[in-house]
């Protein structure tokens, strides 16, 4: 079992199989991902019972691919999500959509489709089809870390690498104590602005991964007091509030990526932002959204990667216990000049 990964990556014949026993139960209400030792239930309450390992497995999502391929089972995925970037292996397998017709599917025989509840949401009508046509259908996206622990396993469960993804509980947890040991010396926490969305001046709600990887950095969460949009991790802050704690903004932080796509100059001359003491001092950064939004192992790397822009002198290289994951961090902040 490997550590974590780090790095990012570029835009990127059947063979008939016996399928695992799938013993639909129905929908229940609950919205919470669980599993005992048989039964799975999904972010959207689907409730199923799995007998053997899927073999034959699409994922549409890239945090699924990328768990699957950190669990060993690349052999297994058949195919994947037209955004594939990490691991670079992944851009290497044939690309599938849930725009995609239903005999696209059915024409490669999947035993199993990973998707998440933004596209059950919007394409339900492709994933009853999916499962009309015995193909199992698995919604998962968890929002806090003990979520994801239960989605790691959960693949685990689907996959038969329960082993593998109880590594990758451990491997975060102990990473997690070795981030804490050197965090915990921190006087003086950094204050920072977390900006989700530029263009509407969006930030995370409190319980985002995002904010969890701040925090755990040893950052301070200045807009802890967004209210969430319903049903995202996403939250409204506005200019006004942004500009009224400017003064106390040590840091200004944005996530980069399909979501949000700013720079330094977008920042700096954004009307009122001279008034953010973190914009005046030259004190803007920015990081991969998969670093920090994704729930993978490459989270660790987004918590050591803001440790050291907020206080590089705890988290430089060599000052980390050994066996600890965050020797795995890359050597320098991510910041665009």
């Amino acid at each position: 079992m490997s550590g974590v990964v780090s790095g990012v990556g570029r835009n990127c014949g059947w063979v008939l199989l016996l399928l695992p026993l799938i013993v639909w139960t129905g929908r229940s209400t609950a919205s919470d991902m669980s599993m005992t030792e048989d039964l799975i239930v999904d972010a959207v309450g689907r409730r199923l019972n799995v007998s053997a390992p899927f073999r034959r497995i699409i994922s549409l999502y890239g945090a699924h691919t990328e768990n699957l391929f950190a669990m060993g089972a690349q052999e297994q995925v058949i195919g994947v999500s037209r955004h594939e970037d990490w691991p670079p292996e992944a851009c290497s397998k044939p690309v599938h959509s849930y725009h995609d017709d239903l005999e696209r599917f059915l024409a490669v025989r999947p035993d199993l489709v990973l998707v998440r509840p933004m596209i059950d949401r919007g394409y339900g009508h492709l994933l009853e089809r999916l499962e009309a046509n015995a193909i199992a259908v698995i919604s998962l996206q968890p929002n806090t870390v003990e979520e994801m622990f239960v989605y790691w396993r959960i693949l685990g469960r689907l996959t038969g690498r329960r082993a593998a993804a109880e590594q990758m509980v451990t491997d975060f947890q102990d990473a997690m104590a070795c981030i804490a040991e050197r965090t915990a010396t921190i006087v003086d926490k950094k204050r920072v602005y977390f900006e989700a969305i530029h263009d509407r001046m969006r930030t995370f709600s409190p319980d985002a991964m995002a904010i969890f990887v701040l925090e755990t950095a040893g950052g301070i969460n200045i807009a802890a007091d967004a209210a969430p949009r319903r049903g995202s991790t996403i939250a409204d802050f506005g200019k006004e509030r942004i500009l009224a704690r400017g003064d106390a903004i040590d840091v200004y932080l944005a996530q980069v990526g399909p979501m949000n796509r700013p720079n330094l100059e977008s920042i700096r001359k954004e009307p009122g932002f001279d008034l953010i003491r973190a914009v005046s001092n030259g004190d803007i950064h920015f990081i991969d959204e998969q670093l920090v939004s994704r729930p993978t192992l490459r989270m660790v790397i987004g918590i050591c990667w803001i440790g050291r822009i907020l206080y590089p002198e705890i988290f430089a290289p060599g000052r980390t216990p050994s066996g600890c994951l965050v020797h795995h961090c890359p050597t320098g902040a991510h910041q665009t000049e």
